[in-house]
Parts: structure tokens; C-alpha cells; sequence
């Protein structure tokens, strides 16, 4: 089990980017959340399998087709045992 935390930015709010991610997220089978931030940018906590977590990383990095990613900054983080991958507000 691998848990990161991702910080995704550039225009990725208003583009349903974490509609897009929770389906992206069940279809890879990872867990945890997705939430907008006041700064604007998006950010997530993914877990799961490692090539499942990377591919999860690697969709960020273009998002929805409304999105336009300028930077993903990815950290390890320490797994919570989530069962599945929210929106959080």
C-alpha cells in the first residue's frame, strides 16, 4: 500500500476536474480524496497499489479536456485506510 499526496495546478477549478478524478480514481481502484483549494489549485490524497497510484498520478498530470495542468507536486504520505475516493468540500 502507497499513499501520496498530490498538489495539482493551473486552471483546475470549474473544469469538473474532481467529478473526472473520482471516476478516474474508481476505475484504477485507489482510495482517499479530492478537494479544491483556496488558492485555487486542486489537491488529492491517493492510495492504493503502486502502478495504481502512479496512473493516478500520471492523470493529473492532464486532467479532464476542460482542464489546462501548468505543475503536479507529488509527496509520500502516510496511508489512512480509506475505502474509497471522495470529494471533500
Amino acid at each position: 500500500m502507497r499513499a501520496v499526496t498530490v498538489r495539482v495546478t493551473g486552471r483546475v477549478q470549474g473544469v469538473s476536474f474532481r467529478w473526472y478524478a473520482v471516476q478516474e480514481a474508481d476505475r484504477l481502484g485507489v482510495s482517499g480524496w479530492v478537494r479544491n483549494e483556496p488558492d485555487e489549485s486542486v489537491a488529492l490524497h491517493v492510495e492504493g497499489d503502486d502502478t495504481a497510484v502512479d496512473a493516478m498520478v500520471a492523470w493529473c498530470r492532464h486532467g479532464p479536456s476542460y482542464a489546462a495542468v501548468r505543475d503536479v507536486a507529488v509527496s509520500e504520505a502516510a496511508p489512512t485506510g480509506a475505502r474509497r475516493f471522495d470529494i471533500r468540500y
